[in-house]
């Protein structure tokens, strides 16, 4: 598995059979830029999981689709080192772990997404209930 960033989409309409309804995006694996394709949805900027060899054309649909490399996740919470070293190319599960744990300690300006109807634990009530008498903004 390899750690990449969504660059952009790519339109490709003239494709093999086999190979339509499936969209692409350029994902940046290091400096070099590579295509996968997207099997959840992610977008532009976002950082994903993809998978290589076998796993990627099974994941992409079976084990005879045409696929090198598929998107199978969207990272939620990724920080990645600020001079990454240019020998390696992919992030160690360690790494991973440590950078969400340190990225759940810090302070951010982007709280972290919440699933619906969880109290909130600053609030004693879901997310998304409308404080008493209010038309529906956060105070």
């Amino acid at each position: 598995m390899k750690i990449c960033k969504v660059i952009k989409p790519l339109v490709s309409t003239n494709r093999i059979p086999g190979f339509e309804h499936k969209h692409l995006k350029v994902v940046q694996d290091g400096s070099s830029h590579l295509v996968a394709v997207d099997a959840v949805g992610c977008r532009d900027g976002d950082w994903v999981i993809c998978v290589g060899s076998s796993a990627a054309r099974e994941a992409a649909g079976s084990k005879s689709y045409p696929s090198d490399l598929t998107i199978v996740g969207i990272i939620d919470h990724w920080e990645p080192a600020p001079n990454p070293a240019s020998s390696s190319s992919s992030a160690s599960a360690s790494q991973v772990s440590t950078s969400r744990a340190s990225a759940s300690a810090s302070t951010s300006s982007v709280p972290a997404p919440k699933a619906a109807g969880v109290p909130s634990p600053d609030r004693g009530q879901p997310p998304d209930a409308k404080p008493n008498g209010s038309s529906g903004g956060i105070s």
